[in-house]
């Protein structure tokens, strides 16, 4: 799906060498500026209760895509008239069309505790059924690390669900269980919304409040904002949701879905600030995940990295300084333990900082990137690789 959205700083490490000046004069990388928006301001907190530590390849065994996914369609005309802001919004009714589409998702995980003692955490959220035939959106955070999923349906009907295919970078995952004929969402389209359009979320808030219905209006569009590592562009809404509604739905006057819930802010001074992943968005990844089994297109340096991020994690890593590191170079001619400087001008420090760096490439580009080795600085043009998922 995730970190906290407040940044740590290593400006204490600006210049990334050590005081011996081994490293040739040169000028200084350009740090990319972060996302202002709610960046150490307000936490981002993630709606989901699930846990973190189970066995995601077994579930995705389970269910092997399948490509006979029927995603409903709204009929709304690709200009939306002028009259539709000033449509009324009829909770109940939405509630009447959309309810029976949105279900309860609960999780089990395995965790080992100390002295390797083990137990079972359990975690709920919620989710969308995108197709008669099972299958059902929810966000990657509500089953990541789950051993076990059973999904509730509106009509109190319980059912095990099998992972298909999930998402960290999106925030999104399909999974599926055995049905014909259940109840679908029909997508709308979220590029038509416009601010003050008013909107109805459902889900399942704190766990145990499945079908709880909330209305409110779109508060802004394309709102960047940093969930974990990723900065993401969601809706902004003024709709309650609370822990638990990750994973479900937000819906137009018409009960079309426009949007998957996925996050909300918290504070003592915060209110009203629930951000969900826009349907159009969505869209294009679940068909992927669907079809294929991951997101296609992504580039990657075609080197594994790890982050090190304390004093105590550098100092069990052997490495002098904190950064991201080449735990596995492949053939990319990156050796484990170099520490990445620079790509394409902009500043290493973190994961986020090689996410932001690569944005706006794709697999084939050619990048430039400098690296430290020995508290000798090296440069290295590379062709990125496509990102596929871990086997």
């Amino acid at each position: 799906m995730y970190e906290d959205s407040n940044y740590n700083s290593f400006s204490d490490f600006s210049t990334r060498l050590d005081a011996s000046g081994s490293v040739p004069d040169m000028q200084p990388a350009v740090r990319k500026k972060r996302h202002p928006f709610l960046s150490g301001a307000v936490l981002v907190v993630l709606c989901g209760l699930s846990g973190y530590i189970g066995a995601r390849a077994a579930l995705q065994n389970s269910a092997p895509p399948a490509p006979n996914v029927v995603i409903q369609q709204s009929t709304v005309s690709e200009k939306m008239p002028d009259s539709f802001s000033s449509l009324p919004l009829n909770a109940a009714a939405v509630a009447a069309a959309a309810s029976n589409c949105v279900v309860e998702i609960t999780t089990e995980s395995v965790q080992t505790g100390s002295y390797f003692n083990q137990y079972v955490t359990t975690g709920a959220g919620s989710g969308v059924i995108i197709s008669p035939n099972g299958y059902i959106v929810t966000n990657d955070h509500v089953i990541s690390g789950a051993n076990s999923i059973s999904v509730r349906l509106h009509d109190g009907t319980t059912l095990d669900a099998a992972l298909v295919a999930t998402d960290a970078q999106t925030d999104l995952a399909v999974i599926r269980v055995e049905g014909t004929d259940l109840p679908a969402a029909v997508f709308g389209k979220s590029a038509d919304l416009i601010v003050g359009q008013p909107v109805v979320a459902i889900g399942n808030p704190l766990g145990r409040l499945g079908g709880t219905v909330t209305d409110g209006i779109i508060s802004a569009k394309d709102r960047v904002i940093t969930v974990g590592e990723e900065h993401m562009t969601l809706l902004q809404t003024n709709a309650a949701v609370n822990p638990g509604n990750s994973g479900g739905g937000l819906f137009d006057c018409q009960a079309h879905l426009i949007g998957i819930v996925n996050s909300k802010s918290s504070g003592s001074d915060v209110e009203g600030l629930g951000f969900a992943i826009p349907i159009d968005t969505a869209r294009k990844v679940i068909e992927q995940l669907i079809t294929q089994g991951y997101v296609s297109g992504r580039p990657s340096l075609g080197a594994t990295l790890s982050e090190v991020t304390s004093f105590r994690s550098a100092l069990w890593a052997g490495v002098s300084r904190l950064g991201v590191y080449v735990s596995d170079g492949g053939t990319t001619g990156l050796e484990n333990g170099d520490c990445l400087y620079s790509i394409e001008g902009h500043a290493i420090e973190t994961m986020t900082d090689v996410k932001s760096a690569l944005a706006g490439h794709a697999p084939g580009d050619e990048i430039t990137l400098q690296f430290i080795r020995r508290d000798k600085l090296f440069e290295l043009v590379l062709t990125l690789s496509e990102q596929l998922p871990a086997k």
